[in-house]
């Protein structure tokens, strides 16, 4: 995979892109449902997220020969379920969330998701933010094989839109901050 690294780009999404974005956060929303999860049956992401993403300068897309693979949201204010976590997160510092996470259906089962996070991992690295913090429900097999494989460790639970979800941390750096 570090090979195939160099073919991808990790780059601002941009008003142009939105309609991509939202076609494949829908593909991503419909896969999901029939994997019978209950992640994102609920309104949530709609039309209007990848438009919010992208003016809150928090949309990223992943490219591949310059055509949209993937897209994510990486957060760098924090977010306010994860103050309230029920476990214990590995750092207490500063770090980066993810949220979004979604795959063009055309690219599915060739590691693009993997290679997403890698490229939010060295992103996150350049910024000088040596943690990354992700959630997702308990039934979304695939990203809990992701977060595995790449070692993002188990910290509790936290609750979004009412319901709980399994909270991971990865450390980029062992010059981190614990609690």
């Amino acid at each position: 995979m570090q090979d195939l690294q160099e073919d991808f780009t990790l780059r601002s999404a941009q008003i142009s892109d939105q309609k991509i974005i939202w076609e494949i956060l829908k593909q991503a929303v419909q896969r999901r449902k029939e994997d019978g999860s209950n992640q994102w049956q609920d309104g949530y992401p709609n039309a209007e997220t990848p438009l919010i993403d992208i003016q809150n300068k928090v949309g990223f897309v992943l490219e591949l020969k310059n055509e949209i693979v993937g897209y994510s949201a990486i957060i760098f204010d924090g977010e306010e379920a994860y103050e309230s976590i029920e476990g214990k997160w590995l750092s207490s510092g500063n770090y980066a969330v993810i949220h979004r996470v979604a795959i063009s259906e055309k690219f599915l089962g060739k590691g693009i998701a993997t290679a997403l996070f890698l490229k939010i991992e060295e992103f996150v690295k350049a910024k000088q933010i040596y943690s990354i913090k992700v959630d997702t429900n308990f039934d979304n097999i695939q990203m809990l094989k992701i977060l595995d494989r790449l070692q993002y460790s188990y910290c509790g639970e936290v609750h979004f839109r009412g319901s709980p979800r399994k909270a991971f941390e990865k450390i980029l750096s062992s010059e981190i901050q614990k609690p």
